[in-house]
């Protein structure tokens, strides 16, 4: 894939039978929601993988993929999770200010990339994905990987009381992922509050990477809703088994 996308040597290599990345707004890289494409660019291998991507809306609901995928296969509903086991499929989530956290068990050979809003990740759609990884395709929690991508950061995610209160009824320890910054307004850092979640599941602290990048703050690598006001672009990020491994 492009140089222009950030990949994660600590949560997966080649070497995993794993190629992922978090795309920037230097990417190029395009997809059609609800529909299987071709990718623009190659497997280092030289196979080209079917890019799946779905129609997210901000839910807890996942796809699963485990039959092969053709160009051109269409998927009606909404998903904000992509599930696979099938190698050269790569399954995407679209940002722009939300995280994308990618996830694979080498073991178990399986993979998922996951939108996750602050409206998903309160109702808990991470440790959902997890819980499917670990029934469906005999994932462990230890033996998990996870990697959690550029997003709004604490620095700039301002957010009110309605999100606040949802927060508070799902997860006791809220005051460790926001800073008050006004009456009834706080940054959260929903990075760290995905990454908690995680840890509760079972997931071990030195198997969940992060990148510690701010979709609002650094215009020149991101595109952010929060900050242009009108959703322009967004970012891609995927995650794909390779083939033959």
């Amino acid at each position: 894939m492009a140089s222009e996308m950030i990949t994660v040597p600590s949560f997966a290599t080649d070497a995993d039978g794993v190629e992922h990345f978090f795309g920037t707004r230097l990417s190029g890289l395009s997809v059609t929601p609800g529909r299987a494409s071709a990718p623009q660019a190659k497997h280092r291998d030289g196979a080209a993988p079917v890019m799946v991507s779905v129609k997210q809306v901000h839910g807890t609901d996942a796809l699963v993929v485990d039959q092969p995928v053709e160009h051109g296969a269409t998927f009606e509903g909404g998903w904000d999770a992509v599930v696979t086991n099938q190698p050269g499929v790569m399954v995407t989530v679209r940002t722009a200010d939300c995280v994308p956290v990618l996830l694979h068990d080498p073991g178990r050979r399986v993979v998922a990339a996951i939108h996750a809003g602050w409206r998903g990740a309160v109702a808990g759609i991470v440790p959902k994905t997890v819980a499917l990884l670990v029934d469906r395709f005999g994932a462990t929690v230890e033996g998990l990987r996870m990697a959690i991508g550029p997003s709004a950061g604490p620095c700039c995610y301002e957010v009110d009381e309605p999100v606040l209160s949802k927060l508070r009824e799902v997860f006791s320890d809220w005051h460790a992922v926001v800073r008050p910054v006004a009456a009834n307004k706080a940054h959260l850092d929903l990075r760290a509050f995905v990454r908690r979640q995680a840890l509760a599941d079972g997931l071990s602290a030195d198997r969940i990477a992060m990148v510690n990048a701010c979709t609002i703050c650094q215009p020149d690598l991101f595109f952010s809703y929060r900050r242009e006001g009108v959703v322009n672009a967004t970012m891609v990020s995927g995650i794909a088994l390779l083939p033959g491994r």
